[in-house]
């Protein structure tokens, strides 16, 4: 094979793993939003920080994480550049601590 001919096969193969790299990022960027699927709490082997931190406290200190969590955010999105999405985090927060509610008084 000619230089010119590795030339081109490289560059190809340059335009397809970037290409390949791009589609990548979208799917990944698809999998997540800021308040319901955050990627950075999302750990590589599947297992989101949330599930983690209520199989460690228990139902009742998961709920108690939770309430701090929604007070956190009511009271930081006058702050923030973002207030709208902090508001949605102080709601998810209150929608998980109302499912863990439920479970303790089944």
């Amino acid at each position: 094979m000619g230089t010119n001919q590795k030339n081109q096969t490289q560059s190809k193969r340059l335009v397809l793993g970037t290409l390949t790299t791009k589609i990548h990022t979208v799917r990944e960027a698809e999998k997540f939003d800021p308040v319901n699927k955050p990627a950075h709490y999302n750990l590589s082997g599947g297992v989101e920080c949330i599930d983690y931190i209520k199989q460690v406290l228990g139902i009742e200190g998961f709920a108690s994480y939770c309430h701090g969590n929604m007070i956190k955010y009511q009271h930081r999105y006058r702050y923030k550049q973002s207030p709208v999405e902090d508001l949605k985090k102080a709601q998810w927060y209150l929608d998980r601590m109302l499912e863990a509610m439920e479970e303790i008084h089944k």
